[in-house]
């Protein structure tokens, strides 16, 4: 995995300790690694790590579906 990525899969991690291995695939928010209550945090942790602001009002929920995602729209492009 990663290391860029480390923080998101530790924060995972963290809020889920039951898993084991987290599939780069799979859908976090539907598997539910994201929650609603967690979501603000978890944006914030995104903006710690890309080192800037990220604009609420044009982010959509399938930018952080998966790991790659995430990945692909936010820590490649730092």
């Amino acid at each position: 995995m990663d290391d860029a990525l480390r923080p998101v899969i530790d924060w995972l991690h963290a809020r889920n300790p039951e898993l084991d291995d987290i599939p780069r695939d799979l859908d976090l928010i539907d598997n539910r690694l994201i929650d609603s209550l967690g979501f603000m945090e978890f944006i914030l942790l995104l903006e710690d790590l890309i080192g800037r602001e990220l604009p609420l009002e044009t982010l959509t929920v399938d930018r952080f579906r998966t790991l790659d995602a995430i990945d692909d729209n936010f820590v490649r492009q730092r």
